[in-house]
Formats: structure tokens, sequence, C-alpha cells
């Protein structure tokens, strides 16, 4: 069994590659798997605590996540202000006797703006009381990728089986290697929770390190979508109809 949730975006997505810089990198078209299991992982431990999160910490890492986008998808490019460490160390660069280890920057940014709602599926490996309590906080997810890409559930999560997804086009597995795609989609490398990342590498407190490649994986994921339109400000992708 499956469980549904259906997210309506009440802000723009944005989601840079894990191999990207800190002052450019184009967005990715979705939310990865890396990012919606830290969602969770996030709300369990606001929601039920240090002890209920470490204990369902190896069921999100596990979880097989399937996403279905909108129809059409708008990449808006822009150029922003943003502040950063010197690299030279403190100095006073106008002047004025006050010395700051930050300075100011342009950095190219790109900013998503879905056409509908974003649903996504869980299956939890094994245990149907994970899948039980996976389900209880999907409400509790209030943004995905950057800060400020806020969504709303738009209502109770359901369950599926998988005759659901049986044929359905508009339906992308994340968490594992494509066996067929539409050869003009668009590739993405997105990354995910390796077997091995334990719950000390997924808390941002414990000073664990993790490997890209080891403990965080890439998958290389082909989405039906083409570029239709574009100009200097902005790309629009469109979901491609492929002939079963």
């Amino acid at each position: 069994m499956w469980t549904l949730a259906r997210y309506s975006p009440a802000a723009l997505f944005s989601l840079k590659a894990a191999s990207a810089t800190s002052s450019g990198g184009k967005t990715l078209l979705t939310p990865t798997p890396f990012s919606i299991k830290m969602a969770l992982l996030d709300a369990a431990l606001r929601t039920q605590g240090l002890g209920a999160g470490r204990r369902m910490w190896p069921a999100i890492r596990d979880l097989r996540i399937q996403i279905a986008l909108p129809d059409k998808i708008v990449v808006i490019n822009t150029f922003t202000k943003i502040v950063r460490p010197k690299k030279n160390g403190p100095s006073d660069d106008r002047g004025s006797g006050l010395v700051t280890p930050l300075g100011s920057t342009i950095a190219y940014r790109e900013y998503i703006q879905y056409s509908g709602p974003v649903s996504l599926a869980f299956q939890a490996p094994d245990a149907k009381g994970v899948q039980l309590a996976i389900e209880q906080i999907l409400a509790q997810i209030n943004y995905l990728g950057k800060r400020g890409g806020f969504i709303q559930l738009q209502g109770a999560p359901q369950q599926m089986d998988d005759d659901t997804f049986a044929g359905a086009q508009e339906w992308v597995t994340l968490t594992a290697d494509q066996t067929a795609f539409a050869a003009q989609g668009t590739l993405q490398m997105l990354d995910d929770c390796g077997p091995a990342m334990t719950f000390d590498q997924a808390n941002i407190y414990s000073g664990k390190r993790i490997t890209l490649g080891k403990e965080r994986v890439l998958r290389h994921i082909v989405l039906p979508y083409e570029a239709h339109q574009s100009s200097r400000r902005y790309t629009l992708y469109q979901r491609i109809e492929q002939q079963l």
C-alpha cells in the first residue's frame, strides 16, 4: 500500500543540485528524495520528539517515494544580492571605521512556479505501523527545498494500492533506477539517503560527516517534461504525453 498526499504550493519553489555553488546553480524541477525525507524527519522531531524521530529514521530513510508534478512548470531566472564571508578576512570597505566579516555580491537564482498541486506517494518497506506513523506527520510538512518554498496539504492522506499507478504517466519514481523514460525528457540529478546513513549523520547538530556517494547518493532521473517556451527571464516546461 501507498500513502498519497497532495500539496498545494503556497510560494515559489527552489532547490539547487548537490553539486551547485553558493553563487550560482540552476534549480531542480522537483524536490529530491533527500529533501523530502529530511522534511519528514523534521516534522517527526518537532511533533513527536527526539526519541520518536530516532526510532522512525530507518523507515524514513528507506521509504519508496513517487511524485506527480503538474502539467506545466515555469522556471523564473533572476539575479539577487547575497551576503557571504569575505575571502581575505574582515575589512573596512567603506571607510566608516566598521570592520565587517561579510560582503555583498550578486548571485544567479532560479525559482519555480508550479501550475497545480504536487502529489507525493510513500511506501514503507515493511511495517504497517510505520506507514501509519508517516501518514500522521505529513500534515506537519510546511515547505520543501529552500526555506520559504511553502506548501500546504490539501486534504487527508489516502491509502492507495499499486494498481493506482499502473499506466499513470504523471507518476515518477524518485528512489529507484529507471527502466523506461521519455527520450526527450529532462534529466535531473537527485540526491537520496543511502542505506548506510545513520540518524546521527542526519542530525545537523551531531557533527557527523555525510559523504556524497556513500551516505548520500545521487540518482539520475529523467522527468517527462521538455522545454516548450523560453526567454531571457523564464523557461516553460510542459509534460510530454507518452504513447503507451
